[in-house]
Order: C-alpha cells, then sequence, then structure tokens
C-alpha cells in the first residue's frame, strides 16, 4: 500500500494551553486506520486541523508525499478529504436529497434540477443499501438514519481520505455491518479511512493499523492484528483498568416509582415496571423499540396518552419537564448537543443551569457558594479543562457528557434516567462514569439506564427490561442475563 497521508510534528494551543504535542499520523491508501485515546486526548482537535476547521501551529501535512496546505474546509475538501462528525450537523427542514448534496446542487437553467437530485440521491441510498427517501425531511428522521445520510454525503464526494468519527454511535448491528461492507468498498477504490472509535470490538474487525493520542501526544501505533486489549487500553489510559464494570454490592430498597400500562401510540404500549431504591435498572432494545420515547414520556417532555406513573405510591402526572424535576427526577440525553447543554455558554453556568434557584439569594447569585460547587463537579468528574469559564463547545464530546451528568449531580435527584450515558465515551472515561452511577445508588438512590451495548447494559444492571417492537417483551435477573435471551426478547415478534 502507498503512503497517502502523512502528519509530523502537528502542534496547536488554544488560549495559551497546548493541547497538541509534536503529533504524528499516516495513512496508507486503502486501509483503515482506528485513532484511539480518551477524551480531551487530542483526537478531535488533529482532525480538525485535518478539515480546515482548525489552523495548525506547526508540523507538516503531506498528500502522496507532498506538502499541503490545509486554511480552510474548502482547501480540505479539494484535496478530497471529507468527514463525518459524530455531533450530525445536518439541516433539519431540508430533504435528505438536499442535505447530501447542499452547495453541490445539480443546476438546469440556471435553477435547481430537483428531479435529477432525487435521482442521484435514489441511487447512491441504493448502493450503499440505505432504504430512505430522498424527498423526507432530515428533521423527521431517527439520529439513526441521519448517520446513514451523512456517511452517504461524504461517500458521495468521492473523498480519498474519509474520516469516521464514531459512526456507530447511533446506529443497529444491521447497520453497522451494512456500514463495514461500505467500508470495504471503499478500500478497494484506494480511499484511506481514519476511523474514531472507542468499541474495541469495532476496531478489531475493521481496522488494519491502530494510532493511539494520550494528553495530546502520540503514544504508539501498531498493526491492528498485534495488539491486545491491554496493549492499547493502558496506551489510552496510561494504566491498566482491572474492571471494565465495578463490581457493587447491591441494597435493594423499596419501590420509588412505578409505572402502571403506560401508553402512546405509535412509540410504546403497555409499559409496566417498578423501580427500587438503589437499583440501577436497564432499558434494553434494538434502535425504534421505544426505550426513549417511554422515558421522555415519564419526564414530562412528551404525554402519555394511557397508564399511570406512580412516585413514591403517590399517583403524578408530569406536564413539563420541570414537574419532573421538581419531583426529584433527572434525565441525562442522549442528545447531549441538542437538548442536553447550552453550548456557549460555560462550563460553569452548564452545570449550575438546573440549580439557580438553590444557589440564588434574594437578589442575587452567591457566586461563592455557585464556584465552588461547580469546582467541586469538575473534580469529581475529572472534566479535562483549564477553567471552568470555557464555553463547553470547546470541550470533547466526553467532556461535554460529563457536564451534562455535573449539572443533574449538583441537583441531586432521586432518580436518574440515563439515555445512552456512555456514548462516544472512551474506556477510561466509562469506568468513571459507571463508578459514579455506582456511588449514586449506593446512596439510595435509583437509576434507569437505557443501554444499546449489551455488555454494558448487563455489566451495570441489577435488572433489565426489555423492549421490542414498542412494548415490553420481557424482564430478567442479575442472574438471568445472557446476550442470547435479551437477544431473543429484543427480537421477539419482529
Amino acid at each position: 500500500m502507498s503512503l497517502l497521508l502523512e502528519m509530523e510534528g502537528i502542534r496547536k494551543s488554544f488560549y495559551g494551553n497546548e493541547v497538541l504535542h509534536s503529533v504524528n499520523l499516516s495513512l496508507e491508501a486503502g486501509s483503515v486506520l482506528a485513532l484511539m485515546g480518551e477524551n480531551g486526548a487530542g483526537k478531535s482537535t488533529l482532525m480538525n486541523i485535518l478539515v480546515g476547521i482548525h489552523k495548525r501551529d506547526g508540523g507538516v501535512i503531506r498528500i502522496d508525499g507532498q506538502e499541503v496546505s490545509i486554511e480552510e474546509p474548502a482547501d480540505a475538501k479539494k484535496l478530497g478529504i471529507a468527514m463525518i462528525h459524530q455531533e450530525l450537523s445536518s439541516v433539519a427542514e431540508m430533504s435528505v436529497a438536499e442535505n447530501i448534496f447542499l452547495g453541490r446542487e445539480p443546476v438546469r437553467h440556471r435553477f435547481i434540477d430537483y428531479q435529477k437530485m432525487y435521482r442521484m440521491t435514489q441511487e447512491l441510498l441504493g448502493t450503499l443499501n440505505i432504504n430512505l427517501n430522498p424527498k423526507t425531511k432530515m428533521g423527521t428522521l431517527r439520529v439513526a438514519d441521519q448517520q446513514l445520510v451523512e456517511i452517504a454525503k461524504a461517500v458521495s464526494q468521492d473523498a480519498r481520505i474519509l474520516i469516521m468519527d464514531e459512526p456507530t454511535s447511533s446506529i443497529t448491528d444491521r447497520e453497522v455491518e451494512n456500514l463495514y461492507g461500505i467500508i470495504r468498498d471503499l478500500k478497494l477504490r484506494n480511499t484511506g479511512i481514519i476511523y474514531i472509535s472507542h468499541k474495541m470490538d469495532e476496531v478489531y474487525t475493521i481496522t488494519d493499523r491502530i494510532t493511539v493520542l494520550r494528553d495530546g501526544s502520540s503514544i504508539a501505533t501498531w498493526n491492528t492484528k498485534e495488539a491486545t486489549h491491554d496493549m492499547v487500553v493502558k496506551a489510552m489510559v496510561g494504566r491498566e483498568l482491572t474492571e471494565q464494570y465495578p463490581k457493587r454490592e447491591s441494597k435493594i430498597g423499596e419501590t420509588v416509582l412505578e409505572l402502571k400500562g403506560l401508553t402512546q401510540e405509535g412509540n410504546f404500549e403497555d409499559i409496566s415496571f417498578k423501580l427500587h431504591r438503589g437499583e440501577i435498572l436497564g432499558l434494553v432494545g434494538l434502535v425504534g423499540a421505544g426505550r426513549t420515547e417511554t422515558m421522555q414520556a415519564l419526564f414530562g417532555i412528551t404525554k402519555p396518552e394511557r397508564g399511570e406513573i406512580l412516585l413514591k405510591g403517590k399517583k403524578v402526572e408530569f406536564k413539563k419537564p420541570a414537574d419532573a424535576i421538581a419531583n426529584g427526577i433527572a434525565y441525562v440525553t442522549e442528545d447531549r448537543k441538542g437538548e442536553g447543554l447550552v453550548l456557549p455558554m460555560s462550563i460553569a453556568h452548564n452545570i449550575t443551569l438546573p440549580s439557580l434557584k438553590e444557589l440564588s439569594g434574594r437578589l442575587f447569585i452567591r457566586k461563592k457558594e455557585e464556584g465552588q460547587k461547580v469546582d467541586r463537579e469538575v473534580s469529581d468528574l475529572k472534566i479535562k479543562t483549564t477553567t471552568p469559564k470555557l464555553a463547553v463547545k470547546n470541550l470533547s464530546g466526553g467532556n461535554q457528557q460529563k457536564v451534562v451528568l455535573a449539572k443533574w449531580m449538583l441537583k441531586e435527584p432521586d432518580i436518574i434516567i440515563f439515555d445512552e450515558p456512555t456514548r462516544g465515551i472512551d474506556v477510561g472515561a466509562k469506568a468513571e462514569i459507571y463508578k459514579l452511577m455506582n456511588d449514586y445508588v449506593a446512596q439510595g438512590k435509583a437509576i434507569i439506564m437505557i443501554s444499546s451495548e449489551m455488555p454494558e447494559a448487563m455489566g451495570m444492571s441489577d435488572r433489565i427490561i426489555v423492549l421490542s417492537n414498542h412494548k415490553m417483551s420481557g424482564e430478567l435477573s442479575r442472574e438471568e442475563f445472557s446476550q442470547k435471551s435479551i437477544m431473543k426478547m429484543a427480537m421477539y415478534h419482529m
């Protein structure tokens, strides 16, 4: 294989703080390079330099052995570099076709040729085995389908270098296999792919080489088949992780929450279960099974049409999220950027936003107390930042997720709903979040955890509720957990 891309001695600083220290990376044509590292290790910054979002402070970029200048995204596009971002950047009110060909629309007599664009989109989606209508508005699609459209968009640009940032974070196992097929086809076309993922099984399935970054420095590069799981994890976190899912003694107490026949036509039907003090209850099912929709109704984001919610034995009705929050329930959303954070605001202000009433005096916020609480949460959750005054949009995805957790931990609710709590988070940060969850329920609190990662669901839950086709298809105690039994229930009546 010929060397397609070289990044040598790349340096970058923000606000006087150097975040990349002479980083090296190379990519061969027709190969897949896994780029791995903890959140905040510098992966996104390095890739943003490659696609022209950030300007490097030092170092050299070569394509086919020739030094190139990438000062803005247009330069990267001309060089055949495209990126599929983990946080989707689609235009909700535009169609699938318009999103794919945005800025590259076919024109006839000085007007956009929509019929040709729809036809080209249909052909493109067909080659990728993506079953979507080109005319469908993006905003009406599931996150998983939006991600597939982003992949199609990048493929349509005939990129020589394609960066995939957590491409499987919101898609089903079947769609993952489809993605692997797309990647294999791209390799045959001599495309070089940089694949950012925290899922070790994916890395060993689809990549040829692995490069690890830690704290803004290049740590190691191996051929994938020569790198053991322990080698990669130790390089990423600088230490060995002895236990992926920390053990705890479950002290299950009385019922704190009960759902009776909760129904919302088309989304979920006849959902009934109990949640106890000291318990982590896993909510499992394939994408589209109704897990998130059920929790949104519980939290007051949407309204159930039938059924009851009982909190500590008393019937309650949450007309809006504020009602649920006032009753000691918090919701860590899967969509951290769209629903969990106010991106232009500082880390500190995001953390204290739900707790302003508690932090306020007669006229003003008690700044000293606010600062102390923010510092405690930043320290407890190991949020990597130079200052809590930094805008949260400047953090890595994993550290943004920690800010979402911090704002609810500060509120000290009795029940937390975690919707994909470790989506896009590295193994080191996962271990920290798992410990935090265990410490939380050890205080007599309770957690409902939606997870698409089977090992995580089984490793962290005391019980698992399985949903299939919007209905409950089973309930398992810890002693009954197995991937086979859970998948059998998840695919019930499919």
